[in-house]
């Protein structure tokens, strides 16, 4: 364990936990360094010594502590905390932990591999779902690519929406190749940019952050094509298509009733 002990200033204590909290986002050199500007010398090991004495030694806490002074005091934040807190906001979007207030706020959006249908191809699910209501909508294709993932928005997704009087503002994706790229170039990012809907990503290398779709996969997978593929030999994508609105119109209803009872 590292050695916390107290041996500086009470002065010097405060001005760096005070900067700390005006500056989270600063690591331990740079506050070093900004603070020497305004008359207080303490180095880099002696900031984080101090950061350790009021858990304060990394970014999560520093603004955990921002996050406390603005509920208990009401202050004025400035540019650097705005920022801090903006940021953490979108990391933790990008991680799962997302914080909706309305239908249309923020939905989730991903591309399910079917598997291969005789005479058909290759079949993929592109499956949006509402974060806050929780309504799924899902449509079928033979490729995965941006003008998929675009239509699913188009054909489904914004009129639903549309017919309730409700914008769609944000979408969280991974950084797959069908939902990433540069607007001009890009016919999903395109689609965004017209209907000024915000892009949100997941992290690299975790497409699993985007939870929300990822359980949605695992339960259309057990209860409905798992059954349907026992029962049923399809030859043709609509034929597959209009069951699974059946079975989504189902699922859609007894998750409304749920949220009702709650």
């Amino acid at each position: 364990m590292p050695n916390v002990k107290n041996r500086v200033d009470e002065q010097i204590e405060s001005a760096v936990v005070e900067y700390a909290i005006e500056y989270p986002a600063h690591g331990q050199h740079r506050s070093s360094n900004e603070l020497r500007k305004k008359g207080i010398f303490v180095s880099g090991s002696g900031v984080r010594s101090i950061w350790l004495r009021h858990n304060l030694e990394n970014f999560t806490n520093r603004l955990k502590a921002l996050e406390d002074k603005i509920a208990t005091e009401g202050i004025i934040l400035s540019e650097s905390q705005i920022s801090a807190l903006e940021k953490k906001a979108q990391d933790d979007e990008a991680c799962g932990e997302i914080e909706t207030a309305h239908p249309g706020y923020l939905g989730s959006q991903d591309t399910f591999y079917v598997g291969h249908l005789k005479g058909v191809g290759r079949v993929y699910q592109q499956t949006y779902i509402d974060t806050y209501s929780k309504v799924v909508h899902c449509k079928l294709y033979t490729t995965k690519s941006a003008i998929t993932a675009a239509d699913l928005l188009n054909d489904k997704v914004l009129p639903f929406y549309s017919q309730h009087g409700l914008p769609v503002l944000r979408i969280l994706t991974d950084r797959g190749s069908e939902y990433c790229g540069k607007v001009e170039h890009h016919d999903y990012q395109l689609y965004l940019a017209i209907n000024d809907i915000d892009h949100t990503k997941t992290k690299a290398r975790s497409p699993q952050t985007n939870g929300i779709c990822e359980r949605f996969h695992k339960t259309v997978l057990q209860e409905f094509y798992q059954v349907a593929f026992r029962k049923k030999i399809y030859r043709a994508l609509n034929e597959l298509q209009a069951d699974l609105d059946k079975w989504l119109a189902e699922y859609n209803n007894q998750r409304t009733h749920q949220e009702n009872s709650c």
